[in-house]
């Protein structure tokens, strides 16, 4: 049988299906690098440890409302010198418990382990941020309330979480 003469249309079909075949493969291999998209599992829920006993946790919180009253002064860590955010929270933890934190907040951001709010304690930490990382910080004492060494006001107080200042910020909790 003779050959035909290719036509406009008989190239173009020779030329769709080599197309075709090409971008068959293509797909092909393109599927053999890729992992099937699944849809995330909730993450079993864990309890979360802590360094502190509860007996611990208490002598935390005990040292820390000894301290209400405390001159504020930034970068002071001791009650003679007064305190700042984290200043206050090295001594408690150094002299409470025999922990050293770290000495800033965006240090004490990460450490220990992060608390969900229902799990909260007393002893536990709250970091409070503005948007961007923590920039203040304090010890729960348990019924909503932390002790802590805010640059306003000029000594340590007691307050409350749901306090309108505090309230419109992200509050995160760790607990050492």
């Amino acid at each position: 049988m003779p050959a035909q003469p290719l036509t406009t249309v008989s190239i173009f079909l020779r030329r769709g299906a080599l197309a075709s075949a090409v971008l068959v493969c293509a797909a092909l291999l393109a599927a053999c690098g890729t992992r099937p998209v699944r849809s995330p599992e909730p993450a079993p829920a864990v309890p979360v440890s802590a360094r502190l006993s509860e007996h611990e946790a208490q002598q935390v919180v005990i040292a820390a409302l000894g301290l209400v009253g405390t001159p504020y002064r930034y970068g002071g860590n001791t009650p003679e010198g007064g305190f700042d955010c984290s200043g206050l929270i090295g001594y408690v933890y150094r002299n409470a418990a025999g922990l050293s934190p770290p000495r800033t907040v965006a240090a004490l951001d990460g450490w220990g382990q992060a608390v969900p709010a229902e799990d909260l304690r007393a002893g536990d930490l709250v970091l409070f941020a503005n948007g961007g990382p923590p920039t203040h910080a304090g010890i729960y004492v348990g019924d909503n309330r932390f002790v802590h060494a805010p640059s306003s006001g000029g000594q340590v107080r007691l307050d409350r979480l749901d306090a309108r200042h505090w309230a419109r910020q992200r509050i995160s909790y760790r607990r050492p």
